[in-house]
């Protein structure tokens, strides 16, 4: 607290200390007129009992018992203070009877009044209990008790000065000894009151000092008799600070005094002498003695000058300037704030002189002179106040007065106002130059500026942290009156670089501040869009565009999100296309972060500062605009004519400063468009053309996705953005100034203007096509062509040839005149349709590996609207880019001895099945995420992973001739396998391309759910995902497979149901998924020696590739079940279901699951019900337990399907006929299942679960007699020995039929 600190904070009555928080708002409650108890009470402080003793008295000279507690001293004035009431009480005794007074000899002032001699003089009462109740914790209570006493005082002292009789007075009640205290007008009673209210004031017990106060406020305004210059002596004799008092009492009288003071100056008095005599010298006493007292201690000299104001305001200027600046010891105390750091000085002169509006040498050095805001801010007056201003910390958390004061005469309202006006009137208009600045509104702003480099910038954030705290503070009491065009001022390089040291650590001793700080810079913004752009600029001017990335908050981003009016959008366009262009704009501060803070301050990682490093690169800058400028789209919610116009200004931007550069200077007029373009006066570099090319076609892809269905009914449509770019586009390349960014090869000049040429016919196409069909597939051709356009300026030399075969699609593709040249030379007749669609899907596949994500969005529009009439050729080259392995046959580990020896089965689909392929092989593509867990798979794709690269590079097996018979692209990416070394490998490549390509067939099943080509795509992507090396180096590709199986194909609410499908195939995919579904899990005799992850991960494979087995079978069984196939036409299907259970019953490795074909009788009872009687007779000669007792499951699955138990008497005799051509075999499985029980209790429950249920059957359609006619007679015994009760009663039931 600018001085020594105490250890305790904690106040016990008489002496301690009083805790920090007092002394902090002793000032405020001084300033706010908290003296007189009229608004804000302080706190009542806390009290501490020491070394368990009981609290001694109040300390106001309440007179209660004194306890044992009290300290020597005290103890002696209490003493001398009853032996006085005892001399008093018995001279009473011998002149008059008084009433009694021996409670007051006891102390119990709260219970007894004090009685003047009113029988003998007359003289009113004077209730000593008011005096306790000024001390209450209700301000309420402390109001009354002060209002009561000087009612009581003021008839006390009327009732004094009318008695004639002076010896009367001199005999009246006495509650003090005589003393020399110039109170002699007063009537005894207003003299004790005027004594205790003034040693109250230095009681620390509750309120006392707050009401005491009040008390004495009151009483020296309304009473004239109390004389000015005896008050001034009692404060200071009662109030004696002697060498003998330490700690507590030490400051209980220096606070004591202060209130005192603080009272007198409140009650006006001293303006009222001041009146009544221009001379008279109790305004320079009481001044002198306040800053005599502002120099003891350093808690003292805020409320000390908040007095001193108070009786400022009071006074005349004339009393100001005569006595109040004559005062002695004030000039000397001016005279050393600069040095000493005197924040208070530096208060009472600012106030000062805006009292009296003239300059004062007294002031020393602490103003200028002449006096005026501008000199007060300059530069080198600045720094001479910053020890003072830097000093001001010692108030916290509470800011000190000084800032409020300085911060009015640095803003003033009046131009603040006028300022504010003027640049939103000015933000509205474009290409305005803004207009010029009054005189008054620069001085300002220099001023401002000045006050943020030397005070908040070059003192307070360079220093501890308490003053870092306190530079936030001030910004915050800047804020409410900060306009627009002062953000960048306050949030400078420093203050930003600040911020994000302490945001980036959570355990920053200031991150709460400066997460405060941020919030109420967010509120001050709100809705005004001039603000927000102008917080915006700067944080990401500051941070290198990682403010939020840095910081770990959403303040940026928060704020580009709540844009909401166009006017807001194109000003924040402006501005960041004018940071551009501009580039004296781009900050030049340098990177070195100990400008920012001190050694104690908390750091940001190593990596964020680093990142920090290029901050000064107007690159940066520019790049950081160039993302900035399409990303307010983003959230942007307008209506479509408004959302238009920000795009367009968006695009022009992006154009003009991506595709052209101008010849002659950095200004080009088009009178065609009626509009000026700038560029920067240094060439833009060509990174930053690539980066806004590349932004450019992103705007058009989104574009295109949110436009959707295009209405063509009023032409060409004006909120087409593509349109709209190219005809901007060829308005500059036709000024002769302005060139594009670099120079074109022939083949990618004429790709160019073949491109241009194309856009405009099928734009033109387009608006003759009205609402028809073709209208969306010339709209996706169109945006292909603006988008190929664009890349090949971005990547030249690449995309030409696919230019020339997209426009000759395009040609092809709508074969009008128009499109056509007038040679006829590309004319194509009807037959040539298939052969169009395979070379528009090549060429569209050709653009997929090298392409950007707005052209490949482009591309899937494309494939959308053409999918429809794409042939099995162009299916199969797509689907073989899928199945393709980069690695050759004999390059992979072939089977050794461990194989097992059914390596002839036939394979899945045609192809070698190899799910169980040894993990020693698997692990040469060195595939770290081989051992994931593939159940997870189904819940959702992830995004794309990164791919470790192979082990070998070694590509001899294919040689040139095989690899230049394949498709172009695949060829492309074996070359990169070739000439590759390190980096991103042909494997990865091809994973990649293999995803793009998937994206398209998920279209193709999206939109052509139903075709018979669904089967073609179904068993190639199934071939895909069993053979481990389709989808070797990625897990994602396999997941992105299995995904568009399950989605597109087996949960689709269509599916193939044409003719054309031949029953033939789908009872090939039918066995062949059923073989693969019984198929077991093969461990190889080298899998002990592998990780345990590798073995869950082998595991975890065999189980999806059954799942997807299972799922198989259950989609080609619904198509078979929607063609209505005649019984005899099926008799494969169940010849092969046949095969299926024959294994099921007879073989132990087949692993078909009951549950599977359980569901399938479910799904399709047509199945079970065929194939009952031969499950019957498997079930009963089972050679498995196990599998006996399974099957019977799969026996109730049917006969729920097959004999319906119905009220309806033609549905139960049609189920009796049916159970009863079963009977027989019904009865040898039960002979068999009894006779030959189960060992297992579970098992054996579920056989006579089995039996209870066939029972119950029988009995309810009647059959009881025939079933037990069929049951041998030994398998008799053996039911009652097995089943009990449960076959005797169904024998009762025999008998009863």
């Amino acid at each position: 607290m600018g001085g020594k600190k105490r250890n305790s904070n904690v106040v016990e009555e008489g002496e301690g200390v009083v805790d920090t928080a007092t002394e902090n708002t002793i000032a405020g409650n001084l300033d706010n007129g908290n003296v007189g108890d009229n608004n804000v009470i302080l706190s009542p402080l806390k009290k501490k009992v020491k070394k368990d003793k009981q609290k001694g008295g109040k300390g106001d000279g309440d007179g209660k018992k004194v306890s044992s507690s009290i300290k020597p001293m005290e103890r002696r004035k209490k003493r001398k203070l009853m032996d006085k009431e005892r001399q008093r009480s018995a001279l009473e005794n011998k002149e008059v009877h008084p009433k009694e007074v021996g409670g007051a000899l006891r102390g119990e002032e709260t219970k007894a009044s004090v009685a003047s001699s009113s029988s003998s003089s007359g003289m009113p009462d004077l209730r000593l209990s008011v005096f306790n109740d000024l001390a209450s914790g209700d301000v309420s209570v402390r109001q009354a008790a002060a209002e009561t006493l000087v009612k009581e005082l003021q008839e006390v002292q009327k009732a004094y000065d009318r008695l004639a009789d002076q010896s009367v007075k001199g005999h009246g009640l006495k509650l003090e000894a005589n003393k020399d205290d110039g109170l002699n007008d007063c009537a005894p009673s207003l003299r004790y009151a005027i004594r205790r209210l003034i040693r109250g004031v230095s009681s620390s017990r509750e309120c006392a000092r707050q009401g005491f106060a009040l008390g004495l406020t009151l009483s020296v305004s309304t009473i004239p008799s109390i004389k000015v210059d005896s008050l001034l002596k009692l404060i200071v004799d009662l109030l004696e600070v002697s060498s003998s008092m330490k700690g507590q009492e030490v400051r209980d009288c220096l606070l004591g005094r202060l209130f005192a003071y603080g009272a007198l100056a409140r009650s006006g008095r001293l303006t009222k002498e001041w009146i009544s005599d221009k001379n008279t010298p109790y305004i320079k006493e009481f001044t002198s003695v306040l800053i005599s007292l502002a120099a003891k201690k350093r808690y003292l000299q805020e409320p000390a000058v908040s007095i001193i104001l108070e009786l400022v305001e009071k006074v005349p200027t004339d009393a100001v300037v005569s006595h109040v600046l004559e005062a002695p010891g004030l000039h000397e105390w001016f005279e050393g704030a600069n040095e000493v750091g005197n924040p208070d000085a530096l208060l009472l002169a600012l106030r000062i002189r805006e009292k009296i509006s003239d300059d004062s040498k007294k002031f020393g050095k602490l103003l200028p002179t002449p006096f005026s805001p501008s000199k007060l801010f300059a530069a080198d007056h600045l720094s001479s106040l910053v020890n003072c201003l830097k000093e001001s910390t010692f108030c916290q958390p509470r800011i000190h007065s000084v800032w409020p004061v300085l911060v009015n005469i640095l803003l003033p309202d009046t131009v603040l106002q006028a300022e504010d006006a003027a640049s939103v009137s000015s933000s509205i208009k474009k290409h305005k130059k803004s207009r010029k600045s009054s005189s008054t509104e620069e001085e300002v702003a220099k001023s401002f500026r000045s006050f943020c480099e030397i005070i908040i910038e070059g003192s307070l954030l360079l220093s501890s942290h308490d003053r870092k705290h306190l530079a936030f503070d001030i910004l915050l009491l800047l804020l409410p009156r900060l306009p627009a065009s002062f953000v960048s001022i306050v949030l400078s390089y420093k203050l930003v670089q600040c911020l994000m040291d302490i945001l980036s650590t959570k355990d920053s001793w200031l991150y709460k501040v400066a997460q405060y700080f941020l919030k109420e810079l967010i509120d001050w913004v709100g809705n005004d869009d001039v603000r927000r752009i102008a917080v915006i600029v700067a944080l990401q001017k500051h941070s290198n565009g990682k403010f939020d990335c840095i910081t770990r908050t959403k303040v940026v981003k928060d704020l580009m999100a709540d844009f909401k009016t166009e006017s807001g959008c194109m000003f924040f366009v402006q501005d960041l296309v004018n940071m551009f262009v501009d580039e004296g704009q781009a900050s030049e501060e340098p990177s070195d972060q100990s400008q920012t803070t001190d050694d104690n301050s908390e750091m940001g990682s190593i990596g964020e500062k680093d990142a920090m490093g290029t901050l000064g690169n107007a690159d940066y800058l520019k790049s950081w605009v160039i993302e900035s400028l399409p990303s307010i789209l983003k959230y942007l919610k307008l209506d479509p004519e408004a959302k238009f116009r920000v795009q367009k200004e968006i695009l022009k931007f992006l154009a003009v400063q991506g595709l052209f550069s101008a010849s002659l200077g950095t200004e080009v007029t088009s009178f065609e468009l009626q509009e000026k373009f700038r560029w920067p006066k240094a060439a833009t570099s060509s990174a930053l053309c690539r980066m806004c090319i590349e932004q450019l076609q992103q705007l058009l892809a989104n574009a295109q996705k949110v436009d959707g269905s295009h209405s063509l009914a009023n032409g060409l449509e004006p909120s087409d953005l593509g349109s709209y770019f190219m005809r901007f586009l060829s308005t500059l390349r036709n000024i002769p100034s302005v060139s594009l960014f670099r120079s074109l090869s022939d083949e990618d000049e004429q790709a160019f203007k073949k491109l241009q040429e194309m856009e405009t016919r099928i734009s033109r196409e387009e608006r003759n096509s009205g609402l028809s069909a073709d209208a969306d597939k010339l709209h996706a051709l169109r945006y292909l062509l603006i988008q190929l356009l664009l890349q090949v300026l971005l990547r030249p030399g690449e995309f030409s040839e696919a230019a020339s075969d997209l426009v000759m699609c395009c040609k092809k593709a709508f074969a009008t005149s128009d499109l056509l040249n007038s040679s006829g030379e590309d004319e194509s007749d009807g037959d040539s349709t298939p052969e169009l669609m395979d070379v528009l899907v090549d060429t569209l596949m050709s653009l997929l590996p090298q392409s950007s994500a707005p052209v490949r969005s482009a591309i899937e529009q494309v494939f959308k609207y053409f999918c429809d009439n794409v042939t099995d050729d162009g299916l199969m080259r797509m689907l073989r880019v899928i199945k393709k392995d980069l690695k050759p046959a004999r390059h992979r580990h072939a089977e050794s001895e461990e194989e097992e020896e059914d390596d002839d089965e036939e394979d899945f689909l045609g192809i070698e099945e190899e799910e169980d392929i040894d993990e020693a092989e698997t692990g040469e593509t060195a595939e770290s995420d081989e051992h994931s867990d593939y159940s997870e798979a189904v819940a959702g794709i992830e995004g794309p992973g990164k791919e470790l690269p192979e082990h070998s590079d070694d590509s001899d097996g294919v040689d040139d001739e095989a690899m230049f018979r394949m498709d172009t692209y695949l060829a492309h990416i074996v070359k990169e396998k070739k000439n590759q070394s390190g980096g991103e490998t042909a494997q990865s490549q091809l994973v990649l391309f293999k995803l793009r390509v998937l994206s398209l067939l998920e279209i193709y099943l999206h939109e052509n759910p139903g075709k018979p080509q669904v089967l073609m795509v179904y068993s190639n992507l199934a071939q895909a995902f069993v053979n481990p090396h389709t989808t070797e180096g990625s897990e994602q590709l396999g997941q992105r497979i299995w995904g568009i199986l399950q989605k597109k194909i087996f949960k689709a609410k269509d599916f193939p149901k044409s003719d054309s499908v031949q029953l033939s195939t789908l009872e090939s995919l039918l066995e062949k998924n059923l073989k693969l579904a019984s198929k077991p899990f093969k461990r190889k005799k080298s899998a002990a020696s592998l990780s345990k992850k590798k073995q869950s991960a082998s595991l975890n494979r065999h189980k999806m590739i059954g799942s997807l087995a299972q799922n198989s079978t259950f989609w080609i069984l619904k198509i078979i079940d929607a063609r209505n196939f005649s019984e005899s036409e099926l008799q494969r299907v169940f010849d092969i279901f046949r095969d299926v259970l024959v294994g099921y019953f007879d073989s132990k490795k087949s692993q078909v699951k009951s549950e599977f074909l359980k569901e399938i009788f479910r799904r399709r009872p047509w199945i079970g019900h065929r194939l009952f009687g031969f499950i019957l007779e498997k079930c009963g000669s089972a050679k498995s337990v196990f599998r006996q007792v399974e099957s019977l499951d799969l026996v109730m699955e049917i006969l729920k399907s097959l004999v319906p138990l119905s009220s309806d008497e033609a549905t139960r005799d049609a189920s009796k006929r049916k159970l009863k051509s079963h009977l027989r075999n019904l009865s040898h499985v039960i002979k068999q299942l009894v006779t030959n029980m189960p060992e297992k209790q579970s098992r054996r429950a579920e056989v006579r679960k089995f039996c209870a249920k066939m029972f119950q059957m029988l009995s309810t359609l009647n059959l009881t007699m025939p079933f037990l006619k069929d049951l041998p007679s030994d398998a008799h015994a053996a039911c009652e020995s097995q089943l009990g009760d449960m076959f005797l009663n169904l024998k009762k039931l025999e008998r009863q039929q």
